[in-house]
């Protein structure tokens, strides 16, 4: 088969009798190529928007788990804190306690006291009494 003048020079015609550089085979390919690599960017938008949710989503989530922790070591501050407090508060109480305690027995020695103190006092008295009605009766 004789091969056509124009094919040797480069040139060739599409289907709409254009003048084209390319040989048709090449210029389809390339045509695909295109089409091929347009889809492609397309995808890769695509997933440049959902990466881009996702990693928003991810900062959201976070920011709602820093927010948390801080909550929670605030809480467990406090609870340190009102731990602390009722431990002070005891100690406090205890003291007291034992204060009071050392209170009631200097007054039940107080008591005691007052009360050998009245015996002897009511012994005396009965004895005087008795030494009265003696000193009477005897005039």
């Amino acid at each position: 088969m004789a091969k056509d003048p124009l094919a040797e020079a480069g040139f060739y015609f599409d289907e709409l009798n254009k003048l084209r550089v390319l040989e048709p085979d090449v210029s389809q390919k390339t045509s695909e190529l295109k089409e091929e690599c347009k889809e492609f960017v397309d995808k890769i938008g695509q997933f440049q928007k959902i990466v881009g949710g996702l990693i928003e989503m991810v900062d959201e989530l976070a920011k709602e788990a820093e927010t948390e922790k801080m909550r929670a070591i605030g809480a467990r501050n406090l609870l340190k804190s009102v731990a602390k407090q009722r431990e002070a508060q005891q100690q406090q109480l205890q003291a007291l306690i034992a204060e009071k305690k050392m209170q009631l027995e200097s007054e039940s020695c107080f008591c005691f006291r007052y009360r050998i103190e009245y015996e002897a006092l009511s012994k005396v008295e009965s004895e005087q009494n008795e030494f009265i009605d003696q000193f009477i009766l005897q005039k």
